[in-house]
């Protein structure tokens, strides 16, 4: 059974900011998420609040809450926040503090290392839990250099890139792999982030922490671990935006990847950059030949991040882009993916010879 899990997302439950605990409601194959603090959206139902569908996640208004409510301690407490500030605020840690007590491991996912401030290492020590810093880089000895090998698999490996970051990589990256699980594929998906990790991927690391080098070797040695799988398709995780000057590990993942083809994860009504209001967005055009000429890749889809649009205009700009890019376009959250399937048997025919020998009815 999956140990229980709370997750803390105050004030950015459904936000850009609270990706995090997003992901977590949508898909955890790791916890049994019981619930969401946020007081701001104490009473809802989560997947009710996020994506319109009701999943039986209550959102409390505070961990003393929960706690009474549930009658019972969860196993786990989950940071859910990825705030562009790195660093917890004093309330914060009290509230971490206040859940170390209550007898929860915690789990956190910030550039800041928990376990190694004494205090909460000591309380944690005290109340006998433990501290997982999910971003907290392997010791150096264990980290692994690009060697090149990836040059040499023939699996198709495709990576979803964005215009921005969260903007929904990460959810459509999933969400394909298991698609393409359901068409009787052997599809492996591998994670670059924290919350990929927390969903509980067998494959990645977070390598926003890593150096470049490191960075590259890691996302190339998780798809080289992956091929024990004998995977029919290997799909990517991307991070940031290639084009976002605040962002590396774009750069590292193409590199380190080296895709034979990309899908392009793009919000059609965000004006400027995430957490950057004085960085407009770049055209899907120049992410596109950005994309194409640093990889060698083609892109092959667009997806669209909804945010600030209804159903309708969902509709719209995808059957925009698909006439201005003759590309594949969807909303994997609002549709499917069965449009970035079939570009994908178009691209890689002999996914098709091997989709009919896996899907064949039980006897």
């Amino acid at each position: 059974m999956k140990e229980t899990a709370l997750v803390y997302s105050e004030n950015e439950f459904g936000k850009l900011d609270g990706k995090v605990a997003n992901g977590l409601v949508r898909h955890s194959a790791k916890y049994n998420i019981v619930g969401i603090i946020d007081s701001t959206k104490s009473g809802l139902d989560a997947g009710e609040h996020l994506d319109g569908i009701i999943n039986g996640i209550p959102v409390f208004a505070t961990l003393e809450k929960a706690i009474g409510i549930l009658n019972q301690v969860p196993d786990y407490f989950i940071y859910g926040i990825a705030p562009l500030e790195p660093l917890l605020s004093h309330s914060e840690k009290e509230v971490i503090h206040t859940a170390i007590k209550a007898g929860m491991n915690i789990v956190m996912g910030l550039p800041e290392f928990i376990s190694d401030d004494p205090t909460s290492a000591e309380l944690a020590k005290k109340y006998g839990v433990t501290i997982l810093d999910v971003r907290k880089p392997p010791a150096r000895e264990n980290l692994h250099s690009f060697t090149g090998k990836i040059r040499e698999v023939e699996t198709p490996v495709i990576t979803v890139s964005g215009t921005d970051c969260a903007v929904g990589k990460r959810t459509t990256a999933l969400k394909l792999a298991q698609a393409l699980q359901a068409e009787g594929l052997n599809a492996v998906f591998i994670t670059t982030g924290q919350t990929g990790i927390l969903q509980g991927s067998k494959y990645g690391i977070a390598i926003d922490m890593l150096s470049s080098g490191f960075a590259t070797g890691e996302v190339e040695n998780a798809i080289l671990e992956s091929l024990k799988e004998n995977p029919d398709i290997i799909v990517v995780e991307g991070q940031g935006s290639l084009s976002h000057p605040a962002f590396t590990s774009s750069s590292a993942i193409l590199r380190g990847a080296m895709p034979k083809a990309i899908i392009l994860q793009h919000p059609p009504m965000r004006k400027t950059r995430c957490d950057f209001p004085n960085i407009p967005m770049p055209t899907l055009e120049n992410e596109i030949e950005m994309l194409e000429i640093f990889s060698g890749a083609k892109v092959i889809g667009i997806t669209i991040n909804h945010e600030g649009m209804t159903d309708s205009e969902v509709e719209k700009v995808s059957l925009e882009y698909e006439i201005k890019y003759g590309l594949p376009t969807t909303d994997v959250l609002k549709n499917d993916c069965s449009k970035l399937i079939k570009k994908l048997y178009e691209v890689f025919p002999d996914l098709i010879s091997i989709e009919p020998l896996l899907c064949l009815p039980q006897e």
